[in-house]
């Protein structure tokens, strides 16, 4: 099946940006590079289109970006060797098994961390001595879906620091609300230099894109803890496009 093109794609500016990691095999490295081309530019609220009673418009705008939006686009955009490439994984990232519904869209991160596992673009990362916390939740934030059972594993905040020495440039940070009835409030890519731990997001509070220490973010935050993934390597050729 041939997917329209999606709004707002630019093909011009999503080449340049493909120059950029073209012989760069590393996924972490080509996350780095990709999520540093877009500090400072702006955090737009709610920039999916698409409702429980308007039709799903698949978009692919490098305008600007929530913190979802943002960490779908890089990752999109590591995987691809093409423009087509790219609005294929970004497309099949977003929406369960790629197909383009609102009620298909992974709005809560639970679901969208389970399918992209399930997807092989993402895979947990192995953190031995690190305690894990578990929860139930019934998520019911999202006008217009039933509500859902969720299962959510994740690092509880005080042992974050703990966390810290298995993180890697590249791995995406999720964080677990503290509210009953919702999984996941933010989420970043991180930067490692040297001992230092930053994130990379699409601040709300800031007004664009930033890149900051991790444990600033924590400091400033409640939650009841943290989800650690790691973006897997893509295969040379995904046939996404069509």
């Amino acid at each position: 099946m041939k997917h329209p093109q999606p709004r707002g794609l630019s093909r011009r500016r999503v080449e340049q940006l493909l120059s950029k990691t073209r012989h760069d095999r590393c996924a972490a490295s080509r996350m780095d590079v990709l999520s540093r081309h877009f500090l400072g530019h702006p955090y737009q609220p709610n920039p999916l289109i698409g409702s429980a009673d308007t039709v799903e418009v698949f978009t692919a705008s490098l305008d600007g970006f929530d913190c979802v939006t943002y960490l779908e686009t890089i990752l999109a955009l590591a995987r691809a060797s093409s423009v087509d490439d790219f609005t294929g994984w970004l497309r099949k990232i977003r929406y369960e098994r790629g197909r383009i519904q609102w009620d298909r869209r992974n709005h809560y991160m639970t679901l969208w961390i389970r399918n992209n596992v399930r997807e092989g673009i993402i895979r947990p990362v192995s953190m031995p001595a690190v305690p894990i916390l578990r929860m139930e939740r019934v998520l019911n934030v999202v006008l217009g879906l039933d509500p859902q059972p969720a299962r959510l594993k994740c690092v509880p905040k005080p042992a974050v620091p703990r966390l810290e020495r298995y993180m890697q440039s590249g791995d995406l940070i999720f964080f677990v609300s503290t509210r009953k009835h919702l999984d996941v409030f933010h989420a970043g890519i991180i930067v490692r230099d040297g001992k230092k731990v930053f994130m990379r997001h699409a601040s709300r509070t800031r007004g664009f894109v930033v890149e900051q220490e991790l444990s600033e973010f924590l400091k400033a935050n409640r939650m009841a803890g943290v989800i650690l993934v790691r973006p897997q390597a893509a295969p040379r050729r995904v046939g996404l496009s069509h």
